[in-house]
């Protein structure tokens, strides 16, 4: 029987607990009260509907993850990768002049990070 790597659990609760919030907040952003969307101030639309739909994909990955499944790796590089092909679309709609949210230009290779991390971690050592 191969051994969890120690990682995982927490690396998969994290995952978990920010795919909720992803998708709360996304949630909140498009189908929320008018307050919602005001707070989220010059939020660019592909922007939250990636980030709500990418939610889900980290509730997927983060359950891979516990299980300790092998797609996790793969689940984990398709979200960063994803992410960042999300944030180059951002730095180009930002460059036309357009107002964005200083959060969001953070948040993105943020959440990138974290994913590739997961998956480097998961395909230096692999599960099951």
């Amino acid at each position: 029987m191969t051994q969890i790597p120690r990682w995982t659990r927490p690396a998969a609760i994290a995952a978990a607990l920010f795919g909720a919030l992803t998708i709360f907040s996304g949630g909140s952003v498009l189908f929320g009260p008018r307050a919602a969307q005001e707070a989220a101030g010059n939020a660019v639309p592909f922007v939250v509907i990636f980030n709500t739909a990418a939610g889900f994909a980290y509730l997927v990955g983060a359950y891979a993850l516990w299980r300790n499944h092998p797609a996790a790796r793969w689940i984990a590089l398709a979200i960063g990768l994803a992410t960042m092909a999300v944030f180059a679309g951002f730095g180009l709609y930002a460059l036309t002049g357009a107002p964005v949210e200083l959060r969001t230009a953070l948040a993105l290779p943020f959440r990138a990070a974290f994913w590739l991390a997961i998956a480097w971690a998961a395909f230096r050592r692999p599960l099951s």
